[in-house]
């Protein structure tokens, strides 16, 4: 599914027009954004949690010459799955 379809989606499990089910979408991309950017979780609570997780520098190693190479830290957004969304899913 796209942007597009999720849109589609929305308004028609809504009764919104696609034009307010895409900037409602937009705003919650908008708001977890800022949300995870300032190091917040984000929970809905059945679906799932997202996060920001540091991931510490390390070594690599290049596949094409097998030469090493350093790989800096960094910041890793996460989602991890609610008890309901699992269920759903695994049915």
């Amino acid at each position: 599914m796209n942007k597009a379809e999720l849109i589609e989606a929305i308004a028609s499990g809504s009764k919104l027009t696609k034009a307010d089910s895409g900037r409602a979408l937009d705003a919650f991309l908008e708001a977890t954004s800022k949300a995870l950017k300032k190091g917040d979780k984000l929970t809905l609570v059945g679906f799932g949690t997202f996060s920001v997780t540091k991931r510490p520098a390390r070594v690599g190693r290049n596949p094409k010459t097998g030469k090493a190479i350093k790989i800096a830290a960094k910041k890793v957004a996460k989602f991890k799955a609610g008890a309901a969304l699992a269920k759903t899913v695994n049915k």
